[in-house]
């Protein structure tokens, strides 16, 4: 059984890396139940494993390497963070399902707000057509980050969700290395969701057969394993 933690204030990046790596470690050792965590943290850029110096344009706030996936990204309030712990072991060792199974969750559960999510060959995350919400033909917006690391068939960092943080941040850096496109939010688009609105759709949309996906051949695989 998934446990499921919801963090009601700000939490600093560093502590909650080193509470992951311990519960990763944990939940190898069969010692602690998978976790997913959600949570926000202050504002600050991550760098990920596949980050360029150069894409780092403002760097207003602080900056922390990171063993997950993927290039730069921003965190702050208004953003729905979703750390999730699994056990590949048990439910399929096989990652970009595991990737895909991510998609698909943040794909169902935009689907209550009316926003329909979409993947991109060759870009990760999940994207918005704009020209349903009020934008120009052709315009679109990521509005969810997919970021994971998998050590020993256990995963962890996972997926950051835009639902009302100051878009302004992102600014600072070129958002998973790709300068083409913009970001936006919920609130972005006209839904006025809460966190806890949203953390309640994820909940209920939630799969735990994680590896029984029809894997597109366009989804992108943010890992570092």
């Amino acid at each position: 059984m998934v446990e499921w933690k919801i963090e009601t204030e700000p939490v600093d990046y560093v502590r909650a890396v080193a509470d992951m790596e311990r519960r990763v470690e944990a939940i190898r050792n069969g010692e602690a139940e998978e976790l997913i965590r959600l949570l926000e943290h202050p504002p600050l850029y991550t760098a990920g494993t596949s980050a360029k110096e150069e894409d780092l344009l403002d760097p207003r706030f602080p900056v922390y390497p990171t063993g997950r996936g993927g290039e730069y990204t921003y965190h702050g309030p208004g953003q729905r963070v979703a750390y999730v712990m699994l056990d590949l072991r048990k439910r399929g060792p096989d990652v970009r399902a595991y990737v895909c199974s991510l998609e698909d969750w943040i794909i169902r559960s935009l689907a209550h707000f009316d926003v329909k999510g979409e993947r991109r060959a060759g870009r990760i995350g999940i994207w918005v057509d704009l020209s349903r919400h009020g934008g120009l033909k052709g315009q679109e917006a990521k509005i969810a980050a997919i970021g994971i690391r998998i050590r020993r068939w256990v995963t962890y960092h996972g997926v950051a969700i835009n639902i009302n943080p100051d878009l302004s941040h992102f600014g600072g850096i070129v958002p998973c290395g790709i300068s083409e496109y913009g970001v936006t939010s919920l609130h972005a688009l006209g839904i006025p969701c809460t966190l806890d609105e949203f953390d309640a759709v994820l909940k209920k949309e939630w799969r735990d057969n994680t590896a029984a996906i029809d894997c597109p051949a366009a989804s992108a695989c943010p890992v570092e394993e």
